[in-house]
């Protein structure tokens, strides 16, 4: 491998109709702060106080053609391409608060552990109950 080549993670990207207002909900959700850009094709949020691309952040793109995926699937529906895992250190209150923000609880769940919900443009996305590694050291966004 090249040494002089670096690769950094930038952002994971969510495809979307309304880039601003799904930006607007994540911000919410985890208490960070929308990147300001011009243009409505993209939204993009990052942890508070954070230059864009100092963390791994959140981009929204904008994509007329999105729908949401079915989940759990089902042959022949659209499926869900990738989903995000959030660590949290009270999951009944990490729950309520999303669902205050705008988030849906899944009809069907797999684990005490976690919480399968769907952002307001329907990717799901997981509330997980691991206070250890949210109070770990090593842990870096908060």
């Amino acid at each position: 491998m090249d040494i002089e080549l670096k690769i950094k993670m930038y952002s994971t990207t969510l495809d979307c109709n309304e880039p601003y207002e799904l930006a607007k909900f994540y911000a919410e959700l985890l208490h960070w702060e929308i990147v300001p850009i011009q243009g409505e094709e993209y939204a993009i949020i990052a942890p508070p106080a954070t230059n864009q691309g100092a963390y791994p952040g959140i981009t929204f793109q904008k994509n007329p053609d999105y729908k949401p995926p079915i989940w759990p699937e089902e042959a022949e529906a659209q499926q869900q391409m990738a989903h995000l895992d959030f660590v949290v250190n009270d999951l009944d209150k990490a729950v309520q608060h999303a669902i205050r923000c705008g988030a849906t609880v899944a009809g069907k769940q797999f684990s005490d552990g976690w919480t399968v919900m769907f952002d307001p443009a329907g990717h799901p996305f997981c509330l997980c109950n691991m206070a250890h590694i949210f109070e770990s050291p090593d842990f870096a966004l908060r």
